[in-house]
């Protein structure tokens, strides 16, 4: 019994040996992809936006400033729409550099009936992506303006 504990203790003194010996995955680890944490390379601004209420149909925009506050360089790959209502404005493949802000446009063709929730996808080099959103309500404005009230008429002809 004494040899079984003895050989069991050094199977599990090897194994445990072993396994802290393995080395952390890391950029230059062969079949690893290593994805930066966004947070602490990207700053964004106006990345939950709420338009209010806007008139059926009129198409609006809004801008999301993206500030690199890394050392390292980021490129900003693409931005996709969630749907054809929401046209981005970037360029492609823009570096930004450490501590330089660049701004993309997100423009919205007002075409949805009610309350309304849009996301775009930023996609930056080192595999790094935000998701981005927008909302609001639209209405229908009035076709024609109300008559003139008779009360506000009196109003004003007892004021002269």
């Amino acid at each position: 019994m004494k040899k079984f504990s003895l050989l069991l203790s050094a199977v599990l003194f090897v194994m445990i040996t072993n396994a802290q010996a393995q080395p952390a995955p890391n950029a230059t680890t062969p079949g690893v992809v290593v994805t930066k944490d966004i947070n602490k390379t990207l700053e964004f601004t106006n990345a939950e936006y709420d338009f209010g209420k806007i008139p059926f149909g009129k198409p609006t925009e809004y801008v999301v400033k993206v500030k690199n506050i890394s050392s390292d360089s980021v490129t900003l790959e693409n931005v996709q729409a969630g749907c054809g209502c929401t046209t981005p404005k970037y360029e492609k493949g823009k570096r930004i550099a450490p501590k330089e802000t660049i701004t993309v446009t997100l423009g919205f063709n007002g075409g949805t009936n009610g309350a309304f929730t849009k996301f775009v996808t930023f996609f930056f080099s080192g595999g790094m992506s935000k998701q981005v959103s927008f909302k609001g309500e639209t209405f229908k404005p009035a076709e024609e303006p109300a008559p003139a009230n008779d009360a506000t008429q009196k109003v004003k002809n007892h004021s002269n």
